[in-house]
């Protein structure tokens, strides 16, 4: 910090001065201080409080040190997203578990706000940073590239090849899941989608999907309609809605689905949190799940099994997608690679054919 009058941070070579020592003699009292005798060390604690002096900058520290052993793990939403969202309480748990297994640290970065998000991404000590992509995806991508440091997007919304990114095959995952329910007999069908743009939800035009935002949400749409439509269904008459990813949009959502005259028979969910939400809409409405209603998520997280019925969904690999991201940031070789990972589908009980 600045003494009073002076603009100037007080440096340690200030101290070393004041208090008639050497800098290495200085430097040693915050490092080492078993090495310096009792009363050097008092005589240097006594100037570097007179002068405002806490003690070396940790930062220029690491920095000079090269290497800081420690990921940044970004997202621009809310902090409390690492811990309330299933999908990234099993990323957080995969990336933490890798990070444990070489001795690296964990800094978790967000913000309220894209100013206070950018400060946050700037003065992180990481080694590079792994950046969740839900929203915001191409904003933290460019204060991660600002950094300079090595970064991977997971679940990018993008088609840059020029940004290392870990994802799997959305159009082939939404295809598994719309041929299965297709399979079983299914005709009408309704999608609960992820968001397509930024602070919006509702039902969604072909226009607003063309222009979307968020390729993958693109994508699961695009392999939803497409297995739909190899079977002959009307895909114009399928009711998209776009939710925030959220048990409000999500209900709201459901609200405007089944007031329409001829209700779906089958729910295509782009994420299992909607899909659990589903499901406890439809049960509080005294609509059987697989009997009246078929649903289906897209995640494979462990909430899902455990629901009432247990539900069908298309698994993504995350534990190994936050494995493959701390490997990349750790042994960083300076090229960058995109992986697409398989995607499988689990069947449960909250799939069966329509009733009637």
């Amino acid at each position: 910090m600045a003494s009073p009058g002076n603009p100037r941070p007080v440096r340690l070579a200030d101290i070393a001065k004041a208090a008639g020592v050497s800098h290495g003699t200085a430097s040693n009292v915050f490092s080492r201080p078993e090495i310096v005798r009792e009363e050097v060390r008092e005589r240097v604690k006594a100037a570097a409080e007179a002068m405002g002096y806490g003690g070396p900058d940790p930062k220029g520290r690491l920095l000079r040190a090269g290497k800081v052993n420690a990921i940044g793990v970004a997202t621009a939403e809310p902090l409390s997203y690492f811990f309330d969202d299933p999908f990234a309480r099993v990323m957080m748990a995969s990336i933490s578990q890798a990070c444990d297994a070489t001795g690296a640290g964990i800094s978790l970065v967000s913000a309220a706000n894209n100013e206070q998000l950018a400060w946050n991404i700037q003065s992180a000590l990481v080694d590079g940073f792994i950046v969740f992509c839900v929203e915001g995806g191409s904003r933290l991508v460019e204060l991660a590239r600002e950094r300079k440091l090595p970064f991977v997007a997971l679940d990018l919304d993008s088609e840059d090849g020029a940004v290392a990114a870990i994802g799997v095959d959305n159009i082939a995952g939404a295809s598994l899941a719309a041929r299965h329910l297709t399979d079983l007999g299914h005709r009408r069908f309704a999608v609960l989608a992820l968001p397509f743009a930024d602070g919006r939800t509702g039902l969604v035009s072909p226009e607003q999907v063309r222009s979307a935002t968020y390729a993958g949400t693109r994508d699961r749409l695009t392999g939803y309609l497409q297995e739909l439509s190899r079977i002959g269904v009307d895909t114009s008459k399928v009711p998209v809605y776009e939710t925030a990813n959220d048990a409000v949009t999500a209900k709201a959502g459901l609200e405007t689905i089944f007031a329409a005259k001829e209700p779906p028979t089958a729910i295509l969910a782009m994420s299992d949190k909607i899909a659990l939400v589903t499901l406890e809409w439809l049960s509080a409405r005294k609509l059987n799940v697989p009997n009246d209603v078929s649903v289906v998520g897209f995640d494979g997280v462990p909430e899902s099994a455990l629901s009432e019925p247990p539900l069908t969904t298309i698994a993504q690999p995350i534990a190994e997608m936050g494995r493959l991201a701390v490997k990349a940031i750790l042994e960083n070789d300076g090229k960058v690679s995109r992986q697409l990972l398989p995607v499988d589908l689990i069947v449960r009980a909250s799939s069966a054919p329509p009733h009637g």
